[in-house]
């Protein structure tokens, strides 16, 4: 038979309908109101006392010949959806039966499994050996001792030669985590299985029914005969005399062991593992003994629950007294988010990582081990593609994003939180690859033998095989953990959002009120000014011959301060206009622009010699009337602060990158202390006195406010006497490259 199935065939089995029962017992199945039989194991007749194609349609009661009948009849009545034994049923004919019922739709099956000479029929009898048992395992206070005595409890209670307990991981594969033996099998502990040897509808029955017995794995299968015509398989997911697999009949043949028997292991409703039974001669234990093994399952499961939750709840407590310390940082920081990265001990310990990455507003900061800094932003962005804007885990990064390629050393896994729901800013935890030698249980790559044929395992002997590209999986308190602190991050950079929303309102309504106030103010004076200036001009010119030395000089002193007020007048007035004037935008070639400036300022030059450097520059979109005036602001400075060199040069270009176009206007002049560098930009601010340099001080700042109004920015190096470069970055334009 095994010599016809391939692994699909296998996987596709519907193995709780095999239409037959092992033979250590009798299967009868009857209709749940009338209790009349209508389904019957082949050699039922030994308790039937009469062929069963004789006695479909007859009520059990009359079927039977046994004492306890109508105790039988009550159970069965009343019979649940998973196997209960009603009662031990000694025949008149002779023979000890275990009686065990279930409801299956509108039928109720009944089993007759053979009660061995020696077995224990009932869980009274095994009463003060359990609660020994589940003393023990209630006391074990870490999870190795828990399952060490797990084991010893069952081999105990049914005597087999082995017991193994067998873990799931996430890809189904089964490792032994935990033996006890006598010696007369070979240990197994430490080995994996794969996800192959359990199939998946294998793994669904295990998860519905929590115990299977095998008492001899060389048994043959005995049909299950009907009087229902046309009537569905009968459904025996929760026999306990089910016939299994013949693929699972040879893998026991093969793995040695005649007889085993399984208890599931539940995590609520997923299957966590099992606890595996095995012998080296058929063995037939008592369905009272499986039911007590059933319970230790039990005990088994809420115990290790109750472990999980201890240990998460310890990890929780560390975790919250870590965010808080992180927290109180933050809030610390002149810059909240700078405060994240001051204790590396407290952010690489939250989730036990090796090394950090905080990217936020267009920076980047790694802590401990890390890939290099473009790797890191190339993860982010990748994560950003994907759309991640909460959690990230993987424990197999090279595997999952192509940009951590070749980073195994570093970043083999990931964990990462998005701590900023307006734009795509990281906290990414790093670990490194840990190379695992994984021992299976027989190579788990050839399922099939040398001719083809399916081969669940031929060999058990351990097979190596090394992982590589895999860091330590996150446990789930990490995750948890990361998981809280993005919602106490993303809830300070809101708060943090919202009040510099509230201040760029109030900013807003203050600069324009302040730009109405500059050019009415500006505008009013301009008159004034104006008049003082021609009126004195008009005195002096009339009266001069009637004034001494002295009155003229006073009379020139006000025409000299009431000219250079106007002159502050009317460059506040066109400062207060360029905030209000509306940008008109278009594609500017800024070379060209460069050489006109360059022709226009020509008479400023007063015949000197400059050495111009003009590097090729990129087009930009913007208006050309406000650009035309920040370069002439730049080129007019150059020119003047260069006059006392003897040999001037001035130097224009342009630095790409990414985001903008980032120009530049280099001098050899006399520079300035870049201790005052923050006022060069500010209204009527000068670092040189006008006796050495005239200007009303207001054409940086034009500059400025132009730049940032196309979303720029401006700065300045420089030392005194050696020179100084003025930067201006503009935005990139896809139709305004550099051809």
């Amino acid at each position: 038979m095994a010599g016809t199935l391939d692994l699909d065939a296998c996987a596709r089995e519907p193995i709780h309908i095999p239409g037959s029962i092992q033979p250590h017992g009798h299967l009868l199945a009857v209709e749940a109101d009338s209790l009349r039989l209508v389904c019957a194991s082949a050699e039922a007749e030994t308790v039937l006392n009469r062929p069963p194609a004789e006695a479909f349609g007859l009520p059990v009661d009359r079927l039977i010949d046994a004492g306890s009948l109508v105790s039988l009849v009550r159970g069965l009545r009343a019979a649940p959806a998973e196997p209960v034994q009603l009662d031990i049923l000694h025949l008149r004919g002779g023979g000890d039966f275990q009686a065990i019922a279930h409801r299956t739709g509108d039928l109720v099956i009944l089993e007759l499994e053979e009660l061995a000479p020696t077995g224990v029929g009932t869980l009274e009898a095994l009463y003060p050996q359990m609660r020994e048992g589940i003393r023990r395992m209630q006391a074990a206070h870490d999870f190795d001792a828990l399952l060490a005595i797990t084991a010893e409890e069952v081999r105990s209670l049914t005597g087999f030669d082995r017991v193994l307990i067998y873990r799931f991981d996430e890809q189904w594969n089964g490792t032994v985590i935990a033996e006890d033996g006598n010696g007369n099998l070979p240990s197994y502990r430490g080995l994996r299985f794969p996800a192959s040897d359990i199939p998946q509808q294998a793994r669904r029955l295990y998860a519905l029914n929590r115990l299977r017995l095998i008492a001899d794995a060389r048994y043959q299968p005995v049909p299950i005969l009907s009087d229902r015509r046309g009537a569905p398989p009968l459904d025996l997911s929760f026999s306990v005399l089910r016939s299994v697999s013949p693929v699972h009949l040879e893998y026991m043949r093969n793995m040695g062991t005649p007889a085993s028997m399984s208890i599931s292991v539940m995590d609520g409703d997923r299957l966590w593992g099992l606890i595996s039974c095995h012998n080296a001669e058929p063995r037939q234990v008592s369905f009272a003994v499986r039911t007590a093994c059933d319970l230790l399952g039990q005990v088994l499961s809420s115990q290790m629950i109750a472990l999980e939750r201890a240990l998460d709840a310890d990890h929780r407590i560390r975790s919250k007294s870590t965010q808080a310390r992180l927290l109180a940082h933050m809030a610390a920081a002149e810059h909240f988010i700078d405060g994240l990265g001051e204790d590396r001990e407290d952010l690489l310990g939250l989730v036990n990582a090796d090394g950090a990455a905080i990217l936020f507003d267009g920076h980047c900061r790694l802590i401990g081990r890390t890939p290099p800094q473009e790797v890191v932003e190339a993860i982010a962005a990748e994560l950003a593609g994907q759309g991640i804007k909460d959690l990230f885990a993987s424990h197999q990064l090279p595997l999952e994003i192509p940009a951590a390629a070749g980073m195994e050393r570093t970043a083999s896994g990931l964990l990462a939180i998005s701590i900023s729901q307006l734009h795509p800013s990281y906290l990414l935890w790093f670990r490194p690859e840990i190379v695992q030698t994984i021992d299976w249980a027989g190579d788990p790559s050839k399922p099939l033998d040398s001719s083809g044929r399916l081969s669940p395992r031929n060999s058990f002997e351990a097979w190596k095989e090394t992982v590589r590209g895999q860091s330590l999986p996150w446990r789930h308190g990490e995750i948890e953990a990361a998981g809280d602190f993005r919602n106490a991050i993303v809830s300070i950079v809101l708060r943090k959002a919202e009040e510099m929303a509230a201040l760029n309102e109030e900013l807003r309504r203050s600069n324009g009120e302040l730009a109405a106030f500059s050019y009415s103010v500006s505008h009013d004076l301009r008159a004034p000014f104006r008049h003082v200036t021609s009126y004195a001009e008009l005195l002096r010119s009339r009266a001069a011959d009637k004034l001494n030395e002295r009155e003229r000089h006073y009379l020139d002193s006000i025409i000299e301060a009431a000219s250079s007020a106007g002159r502050l007048v009317d460059g506040l007035l066109h400062f207060s206009q360029l905030g209000r004037t509306t940008l008109a935008r278009v594609e500017v070639d800024v070379g060209r622009l460069v050489e006109e400036v360059r022709h226009l300022l020509e008479p400023d030059l007063q015949g000197r010699d400059v050495r111009w450097t003009v590097h090729p520059l990129p087009g930009v979109n913007g208006d050309p009337t406000m650009l035309r005036l920040v370069v002439q602001n730049l080129l007019s400075n150059a020119i003047k602060y260069t006059r006392d060199r003897v040999a001037p040069e001035i130097e224009v270009g342009c630095r790409t990158t990414a985001d903008a176009h980032e120009f530049y206007v280099r001098d050899n002049g006399r520079g300035f202390d870049m201790a005052y560098a923050g006022k060069l930009f500010g209204v009527f601010q000068r670092l040189h006195r006008e006796e050495e340099f005239e200007g009303i001080g207001i054409g940086l700042a034009n500059v400025r406010r132009i730049v940032e109004r196309h979303g720029g920015r401006v700065w300045a190096e420089g030392r005194l006497d050696h020179g100084a470069t003025f930067h201006f970055s503009l935005p990139r334009s896809a139709t305004a490259e550099s051809r």
